[in-house]
């Protein structure tokens, strides 16, 4: 029957329960309008990160030439076998199929494992570096059927000189996670990519790091290959020119050879360094990859600091070189060059003495005979007349004590010494007899190789040249050092005579090259004390000294003295002395600008000398017990003597022993 009650309860229903769903499908029409029209592109493009993915593709790093064009910092192909792990099916099915082919130790493989579990699975995983021809073909052709697995030709650092520039250049090594979270950049997590790690690689790192290049590939949920759909290429980074000569640094690090110590020649017109060596040195091309402990070890524990750039890192008591500095204090304070101060061998100063290095003395000495003589007591008598103020202010001005604008991070400024230096450093007064000291190179005063020969080019060309290293643009204009001519030439006189005068300290440096006449300066810089007792019963001889306690051997040149155009500075580490020792390195580099021919002559016999001297140090860590295979990844010039050199200062009004002659 009929219920009109019943009947118009249900319209009522029916009417809510349609328009309900009315509203929620015009809802749903209209949410589905929103994302369709509105946000369809956002959607579009995440549902398109979903189903591609772009794979970086590492840049090539660009190389560093020297001035000619010659590298010394250059890409090699590098054969390696990468892991695709988005691509494996079984890792250690994978890892079975390797092992077949090529050796992989435990270490590297528990590394393999560890990068598959840390890295994005699209990241490839690199299973070994430098494959050789034979295992590269091998794994192209026994693995080409294993998923994800895949021999490829990429490109690793290489520095063809090795050693040679290698605090110069510096090395690249792999990224540190401190880097990366501060970089943001994926390319610091890309198996094998390299950065720079110290010299012009890291200054310059960013110029030559280039622009990675990108694969777009079509991947599944599980991230599987599909297909590729485009690549866009790397850029690769840019070429550095330097204004080094590659062949001039490896003669000098040849002609250094077992020493440790620096050679640095500048161009002292344009400021170029043509040469920066630094020895003895690593080899880059094993940092590049991974340094063995026990090698990293020995490295650090070797009294030689192989790890140190010496060229302008390295300090040392300037010594007899610095006596041009008290000249040009001496003449800008009126000193007339004819004024002679007599030389018996010692300088009294109160109740001390101070020695020179010729114990009978050279009798009168002028400003003309002072530098060829190197005589002590002459420029202890000039500096006690100027004072430690006017030399400190010649100093800075030859360029001692300042940090040049080079890509060398670390660089040391050493220490000119004044008053007030003085009065900050220990808030004592200075002392007359510390004077006596600076005026020869002593005491206080340190310096490093680069700035010796900064000051060294500034003397002979009379501006105030600074070194570059970057071969860009025009060369500088360099401003006058304000220094007289007059005086520059009572100076160049005086090195001139230090190498061709019959009694100048530095006959051994004298021009093996027709109508080239060479200048320059000895200097013996004395680093440890002598008692009082030794001065009683007589001074050791340096020779019959452990190596650590030799005196430091110095010389500064340049050349031709007509017309300069090359100075050179060179350093042996307790070498002995200047005269005898650095001088003959610092002829042999400037005769390779003249007549290379002439100088490269010199090589077989001093290397054959360094062999046997090799030679018996082997022996001698045999007899000592050091073991055969810690001995054999040690480089050749390590010592047996691993204590670091102690270097002292010594009361600068103590009385002064004699000094070996220079």
């Amino acid at each position: 029957m009929d219920d009109p009650v019943r009947r118009i309860g249900f319209s009522r229903r029916a009417l809510l329960l349609g328009g309900g769903m009315g509203v929620t499908g015009a809802l749903l029409a209209g949410r589905m309008a929103w994302l369709a029209v509105f946000e369809g592109e956002t959607y579009r493009l995440k549902a398109d990160g979903n189903r591609i993915q772009n794979r970086l593709i590492p840049p090539r790093r660009g190389w560093i030439v020297d001035r000619h064009g010659k590298p010394v910092a250059m890409n090699r192909p590098d054969y390696r076998l990468e892991l695709r792990p988005a691509e494996v099916e079984s890792l250690d099915s994978a890892l079975i199929a390797i092992r077949q082919v090529i050796d992989l130790p435990a270490d590297t493989e528990q590394r393999i494992r560890d990068d598959v579990a840390s890295q994005p699975r699209f990241m490839p995983v690199l299973v070994r570096q430098d494959l050789s021809w034979a295992e590269f073909s091998a794994c192209n052709v026994r693995l080409a059927t294993v998923p994800g697995v895949a021999a490829v030709r990429s490109f690793s650092r290489h520095y063809p000189e090795a050693d040679h520039c290698a605090h110069l250049i510096g090395y690249v090594g792999a990224p540190t996670p401190e880097q990366y979270r501060a970089q943001r950049d994926p390319l610091l997590i890309y198996p094998g990519f390299r950065i720079g790690k110290d010299g012009i690689e890291r200054f310059a790192d960013q110029q030559l790091r280039g622009q990675a290049g990108a694969t777009r590939v079509e991947v599944t949920a599980r991230g599987e290959l599909v297909r590729e759909l485009g690549m866009e290429p790397d850029q690769p980074g840019d070429t550095l020119a330097l204004t080094i000569d590659r062949a001039l640094q490896n003669y000098a690090a040849r002609r250094l050879g077992d020493n440790s110590g620096s050679v640095i020649v500048l161009d002292c017109l344009t400021g170029d360094v043509l040469a920066m060596v630094s020895m003895p040195a690593y080899d880059p091309n094993i940092f590049a990859r991974r340094v063995p402990a026990r090698l990293w070890r020995a490295l650090q524990e070797d009294d030689h600091t192989p790890l140190l750039n010496k060229s302008a890192m390295g300090l040392y008591p300037p010594g007899s070189t610095f006596k041009m500095v008290t000249t040009l204090a001496a003449l800008e304070a009126g000193i007339d060059p004819e004024d002679t101060v007599s030389c018996s061998g010692a300088y009294r100063l109160g109740s001390n003495t101070w020695h020179c290095h010729a114990r009978r003395g050279h009798g009168g000495v002028n400003m003309h005979r002072a530098l060829p003589l190197s005589c002590d007591t002459y420029f202890y008598a000039m500096g006690r007349r100027v004072g430690i103020d006017a030399i400190a202010a010649m100093a800075r001005r030859l360029g001692l004590g300042q940090e040049f604008p080079l890509p060398l991070p670390g660089q040391a400024t050493g220490i000119v010494p004044d008053k007030a230096w003085k009065q900050r450093r220990f808030q004592q007064n200075w002392r007359e007899g510390e004077t006596l000291n600076a005026a020869i190179g002593q005491g206080y005063v340190l310096a490093n190789p680069l700035q010796l020969a900064v000051m060294t080019a500034r003397l002979a060309s009379g501006l105030a040249v600074l070194p570059r290293l970057f071969k860009d643009g025009p060369a500088p204009d360099f401003p006058s050092l304000g220094i007289p001519d007059d005086h520059l030439a009572v100076v160049r006189d005086g090195m001139t005579g230090v190498v061709n005068a019959g009694y100048g300290t530095a006959r051994a440096a004298r021009s093996p090259v027709p109508d080239v006449l060479f200048a320059g300066k000895t200097g013996t810089a004395q680093v440890r004390r002598i008692s009082m007792a030794e001065r009683r019963r007589g001074v050791i001889r340096n020779e019959a000294l452990p190596w650590k306690y030799r005196d430091h051997a110095l010389f500064v040149a340049f050349a031709p003295v007509a017309s300069p155009r090359y100075a050179v500075s060179v350093i042996l580490e307790h070498g002995i002395a200047g005269g005898r020792y650095a001088a003959p390195i610092a002829r042999d580099v400037l005769s390779f600008l003249f007549e290379p021919e002439r100088a490269l002559s010199v090589l077989p016999a001093i290397e054959a000398e360094a062999a046997e001297r090799k030679a018996a140090r082997a022996a001698a860590e045999a007899a000592a017990g050091i073991a055969q295979e810690t001995r054999q990844m040690m480089p050749s010039w390590l010592r047996i003597e691993l204590a670091p050199p102690s270097y002292e200062i010594a009361d600068p009004d103590a009385p002064q022993p004699p000094r070996e002659p220079e």
